[in-house]
């Protein structure tokens, strides 16, 4: 990924829903990436191996670990501000509060792109598919 040329204190004032509208694409290629490092080339089936990775529930627990002491003060604040976004969107297939949690998760995600912050992005994303991974076994 490039490293974004916005200035943090800018992206730090931004609505919580457009960092996780970045956020969810950033994380999106990530996973993507993943799935195909295991050498499938069938696309249906890398999508089938990307879902669990994607979808609000893991993304919610993910989040809800990484708020155990991993994520800084700055980040766990981000986090908390973009859950309690009032929303009027409604999710289709997933709890109300995990949605949430999986919105703040990509709002992380986006704010740590737009600021630049490569490595702990990388971090962040490679602990979340760890938690995701052993959630699903």
């Amino acid at each position: 990924m490039t490293e974004s040329n916005m200035i943090p204190a800018k992206v730090k004032q931004m609505n919580t829903t457009a960092l996780a509208y970045m956020g969810d694409a950033v994380y999106e290629v990530y996973v993507r990436r993943h799935v195909m490092e295991s050498g499938q080339i069938n696309a249906d089936r890398l999508h089938y191996m990307a879902v669990p990775f994607v979808r609000a529930h893991g993304q919610a627990t993910a989040l809800k670990e990484m708020m155990k002491g991993f994520l800084t003060e700055e980040e766990a604040s981000l986090a908390r501000r973009a859950r309690n976004h009032k929303t009027t969107s409604r999710p289709k297939n997933a709890d109300p509060v995990e949605y949430k949690l999986a919105t703040a998760f990509e709002a992380l995600v986006g704010f740590l792109y737009l600021t630049g912050q490569e490595e702990r992005l990388d971090q962040v994303m490679t602990r979340a598919v760890r938690i995701i991974r052993e959630d699903n076994k």
